[in-house]
């Protein structure tokens, strides 16, 4: 069992404090009377590389200088592979970072950007960090663990040393979890403080490795995957991150990708702000009602921004269908004068904002004299679709949802 971090993460703060970003915390009203409590972003988002991984590479690199003489690895296909490249660039180091083969193209330039050597390698995170661990013993370079090394949690555990001095009296502090690398630094600290603030941990029930873990008492693996929120998609917690996860935090709960969309969607319209799929889950939790937060100060870490561009437009589209702004549907109509023209002015005097058709009359099953249109609809809430639905159905509509 990992014991007294505290040093160590107030020793990290001073190493790493004079090259990052310290945001103080943002307090939304907009979301505070809505969730009727008091919410507060730790914005990392705005962090340097987008995210608070820069915090734990940088602290990693200055604690262990010697040992990076010949330079810096690690695998990963996100925000660690960014920092440990921008912070060993900063220090005048080498850095070589393993990825996937299928990594997106944009991750690949952002971490070239930074100076870095990109590898690809294999299909998945564990190929590329086999292969990381291979080129560290070959080349002599300091292998940097993206969340099982305790300089790079004490590095994360620097945003709880910076949001402390700002509040000392917060109910919750939501935290995004993965390996638990962030939340082991941040949850260590504060209790090892003395906070009585609830320390709790989301994840993405897609794959939840720290969660199950939690529950089982021991180290589990899972299986899925997780689109929306990759960033914490993380099948087998660390060995240190679970004991200190075990130790400090009081909960962890799993919410939908529903719900994680839903979230960034909120971030978007209602702050301005661009959040990734794992940055938004804390915000997921509360919207999912997963925690008691009524009436509570709660701080919510705020991981990351850094999302992919292409997703953008289907986490929008899944966000909205799971605030019941957006509904598809499909029709038969019969392949005649007027029919179309039937359907739009029934959908507007229902309140449906039509935002796409599409005709088909040639689809296999599709009697003859009939055309498949398949509908993007704007709602205004789930009990507005509901409406819609039963509208079309008692209208004689042959309708599906999609």
């Amino acid at each position: 069992m990992v014991n007294n971090l505290k040093k160590d993460i107030e020793a990290a703060y001073e190493a790493v404090s004079p090259y990052i970003k310290n945001i103080p915390l943002y307090h939304s009203a907009s979301f505070s009377e809505n969730y009727r409590a008091d919410i507060y972003f730790k914005l990392e988002n705005l962090q340097r590389t987008g995210s608070f991984k820069v915090r734990g590479a940088l602290n990693a690199i200055l604690k262990n200088k010697e040992k990076c003489a010949n330079g810096v690895i690690t695998a990963s296909a996100g925000n660690h592979a960014q920092g440990v490249a921008f912070s060993a660039k900063l220090i005048g180091v080498k850095a070589v970072i393993v990825m996937p083969v299928h990594t997106p193209l944009v991750k690949i330039n952002n971490t070239k950007s930074y100076g870095a050597e990109v590898v690809l390698h294999g299909d998945t995170y564990d190929d590329a960090a086999t292969m990381a661990e291979i080129l560290a013993e070959e080349k002599g370079l300091y292998l940097i663990h993206p969340f099982n090394n305790i300089d790079v949690i004490a590095g994360q555990g620097t945003i709880a040393v910076e949001f402390l001095k700002e509040m000392q009296d917060a109910d919750n502090i939501i935290i995004p979890v993965g390996g638990g690398g962030l939340a082991s630094g941040i949850a260590a600290y504060l209790k090892e403080c003395g906070s009585s603030a609830k320390i709790i941990g989301v994840q993405s029930e897609a794959v939840s490795g720290m969660a199950a873990s939690l529950r089982k008492r021991r180290m589990v693996r899972v299986t899925g995957s997780s689109i929306i929120a990759e960033g914490i998609s993380v099948k087998t917690p660390g060995d240190i991150t679970y004991d200190i996860c075990s130790k400090y935090l009081d909960d962890i709960v799993t919410v939908s990708e529903n719900i994680i969309a839903a979230s960034i969607l909120e971030y978007m319209e209602k702050a301005k702000l661009v959040v990734e799929g794992a940055g938004a889950a804390p915000l997921a939790a509360i919207m999912s009602r997963s925690i008691d937060y009524n009436n509570k100060k709660n701080v919510l870490i705020v991981s990351g921004g850094n999302i992919d561009i292409n997703m953008i437009s289907r986490i929008i589209s899944k966000g909205m269908s799971t605030s019941g702004r957006f509904l598809e549907i499909t029709l038969n109509l019969k392949d005649i004068p007027g029919s179309l023209a039937h359907i739009t002015t029934f959908l507007a005097d229902v309140g449906a904002n039509i935002l796409d058709i599409r005709h088909d009359r040639f689809g296999a099953g599709l009697p003859i004299g009939f055309s498949r249109v398949n509908l993007e609809l704007e709602t205004k809430s789930m009990e507005h679709i509901e409406q819609i639905v039963i509208s079309l159905k008692k209208a004689g509509f042959d309708v599906t949802v999609c």
